[in-house]
């Protein structure tokens, strides 16, 4: 992704302009709601903490506060628009999925929404490789593949077909339960059989 991309006017045309948006604070509402519920159902207790990967403004954060108001809430955004205006108030910092800052906390929920298929797949190994390890939940991970009518901005994207997604996330230690979510070694005992979605 190139930073310089995601400016003000980015934001105001994907995520406010009412012809162009291609989501809204009841969508992120949604997103959220269904994150925690199978989050907490997995970890079999309240989440703590998220960490929100590629978060743009940090929608997720208000969204996630008025779930669990205790929640310790971390964005990371390439874009130095977003994590000047929002990053004290929503607690951004700068980084991407290929160049995370070093996370010193294990994390109940991860989040990488509307963001994967605009990153390399060496950036996406290399930044799983970070992250994996640090999932102490569940992952929320919408990666959708070539063969999905996408919305919005698809200037800079990677068609990756359905196959080459699962091999990446089964590589890094993924495995599905659902519905864009994914847990990693510590919950694989959780997840049955059937829950797994196709491999």
């Amino acid at each position: 992704m190139t930073p310089g991309r995601f400016t003000k006017a980015y934001f105001e045309k994907w995520y406010r302009h009412p012809r162009h948006r291609v989501i809204t604070t009841a969508m992120f509402a949604r997103k959220a709601q269904l994150a925690v519920s199978v989050a907490e159902y997995y970890l079999g207790r309240r989440i703590r903490n998220a960490l929100d990967i590629g978060c743009g403004e940090g929608q997720w954060q208000p969204a996630l506060k008025k779930l669990r108001p205790r929640i310790r809430y971390t964005g990371i955004d390439p874009s130095p628009y977003a994590v000047k205006r929002f990053g004290r108030h929503r607690n951004l910092i700068p980084g991407s999925f290929g160049n995370l800052p070093a996370l010193a906390v294990a994390y109940d929920l991860i989040i990488a929404s509307d963001s994967l298929y605009y990153v390399p797949e060496d950036e996406l190994i290399a930044g799983f490789a970070v992250l994996v390890p640090r999932l102490a939940g569940v992952a929320f991970l919408e990666a959708y593949a070539s063969d999905a009518a996408l919305d919005g901005d698809t200037a800079g994207m990677f068609s990756r077909s359905t196959a080459v997604y699962r091999r990446i996330f089964r590589n890094a230690g993924l495995r599905s339960c659902g519905s864009h979510c994914y847990v990693g070694p510590p919950l694989y005992d959780q997840v049955t059989e059937m829950e797994l979605g196709g491999r």
